[in-house]
């Protein structure tokens, strides 16, 4: 299946977080939109890899998206090297994205800055022709993706464009919700973290809210660019 959008993120619930108000709307636009996930974030405090397997799904079907599949690296000790790469551009090859959203490309948590590197990175050498890969028995042709953009997360980095959600956030909402184990519940007897608190919980929406604010939307998500983007006229901004 050949997708318009392939979101790559570290860790099941990355790309709900950061982007998943863009992929509904993609959605709801027509494109072919997957989601891979690198790790089970199996060293999460809360839930076991289990639970985020099963809650994944679940905000895969919310979102709507065509396909969702999980390489099963170490969660915090995988890394950017020959290995992990050929693994992701098997998925590149196999779904042959125009684009791919992935990790921002700083962050607090170690893995988010390494994932973006490693998709970045894997993006780049799908494209040549010297590197073999085969999937199911099948050898693959060589494909790059048109572009890569980097969707932010815990840091307040500054976007280089940002994509009106508005109409779009209760479902971005609902599917960062469906990680039942990870987020603000007040009746929870785990132990508390950065992102179990009702703060951050509050701040996915009031970000999109200020980012909206900013450009005259009612919601939006930002994204960082790896080569500046072009547009054929100035009447193509809003």
């Amino acid at each position: 299946m050949k997708l318009d959008i392939l979101a790559f993120g570290a860790h099941p619930d990355d790309v709900e977080l950061g982007c998943a108000g863009t992929i509904a709307k993609e959605i709801n636009l027509g494109k072919k939109v997957g989601i891979i996930d690198l790790t089970r974030g199996e060293l999460g405090t809360r839930g076991t890899a289990q639970t985020r397997d099963e809650e994944a799904a679940d905000a895969a079907k919310i979102l709507g998206v065509h396909v969702r599949e999980n390489l099963n690296f170490r969660d915090g000790f995988f890394i950017n090297d020959e290995a992990h790469q050929l693994e992701i551009i098997k998925m590149i090859r196999k779904y042959q994205p125009d684009i791919v959203l992935c990790n921002a490309v700083t962050d607090r948590h170690i893995d988010h800055g390494k994932g973006s590197k490693l998709v970045s990175d894997a993006c780049f050498l799908s494209g040549l022709v010297k590197i073999e890969t085969a999937l199911n028995g099948e050898k693959q042709m060589h494909f790059r993706p048109k572009l890569v953009y980097h969707y932010i997360q815990w840091q307040n980095i500054e976007p280089d464009f940002v994509v009106n959600i508005s109409g779009f956030m209760d479902k971005k909402m609902e599917s960062v919700m469906a990680y039942k184990t990870q987020f603000y519940d007040p009746n929870s007897t785990e132990p508390t973290t950065p992102i179990t608190s009702k703060n951050f919980l509050d701040s996915v929406k009031y970000r999109a809210m200020d980012l909206g604010r900013l450009v005259g939307v009612e919601y939006a998500e930002g994204f960082t660019v790896e080569r500046y983007l072009t547009v054929n006229s100035l009447s193509d901004l809003i």
